[in-house]
Parts: C-alpha cells; structure tokens; sequence
C-alpha cells in the first residue's frame, strides 16, 4: 500500500490540486492577492489557490497538529528592507484560513484546541492521490516499484 509519506510532494501536491479544483470554488480576491509580506507581487499562475491548498492540506497531515499562525510561518519568507538587514516575514493569513475553512467544510481536517489536525476522510483521500500519482512515477521510472 503507498502512503502519501512516500511520494515526492510535487507529485502528490499537482495530484491533490487536480482533485480540489472540482470540489472547492476559487475566491474572487485571488487575482489581486500576495501570498505575503516579503513577496512583491501576486502568483503568476493561474490555479495557484489550489496548489496552496493542497500544499496546505499536506502539511497539517505531516505536522499536525497546526495552527494558522504556524503555517503563515512556514509560508513566509525574507522581507527586504532596503539597506537594512533582511528579517523574516509571515505569508498571508488570509490566504491560509481561507484554504483551512475550505478544507474543515469537505472534512479532510479538524479543528482542535491545540490547532489543526487531519481527518480519517483527509487522510484517505491523501493515500488514494499518491496511489494515483505513484502509477505515473511508475510509468516514468520503471525500477522504482522496488522503493514503493
């Protein structure tokens, strides 16, 4: 059986963003968006909510439990200040709750005291995308079904 633990997380992320791009509806505010405060413009790409959540639902199931400012944490990056010293800087919260209030409502997570943690139907849902993305890994390197 392959876990989602197994597959390279591009692969799963790209998998996971197909299958939420059927059930969840894009706001309307991701086109004029930073994804935060050390970015000076938007994301280029057209269905980057998606990735984010995808990206957002992987790391509640390796690190859960998760809170929000946490993830912004992880989503962050430097701030340029000019001639002063970088620092570092949080991403958008807004973007994050948005993607977490969107998966607590399909129930692939859970929300708790201690921050979010992934669900039984979240962690199937995983483990069935890597099973569909390990059948194209195993389309293009045939001698990785001994490392599965």
């Amino acid at each position: 059986m392959v876990n989602f633990k197994d597959i390279p997380p591009e692969m799963l992320i790209r998998e996971i963003s197909n299958r939420l791009s059927k059930e969840i509806q894009e706001p309307k505010w991701t086109k004029d968006v930073k994804t935060g405060q050390h970015k000076e413009r938007g994301p280029y790409e057209a269905n980057w909510y998606y990735i984010r959540v995808a990206s957002i639902l992987r790391k509640i199931a390796v690190n859960s439990p998760i809170g929000i400012e946490r993830l912004a944490a992880e989503y962050g990056g430097k701030v340029d200040r000019g001639s002063k010293a970088h620092h570092a800087g949080k991403g958008s919260r807004k973007v994050i709750r948005s993607a977490v209030q969107d998966l607590e409502k399909l129930g692939y997570i859970l929300k708790s005291k201690k921050g979010r943690s992934i669900s039984s139907m979240g962690t199937k849902m995983l483990n069935s995308a890597a099973l569909t993305a390990s059948a194209g890994l195993k389309e293009k390197v045939p001698a990785i079904e001994k490392y599965l």
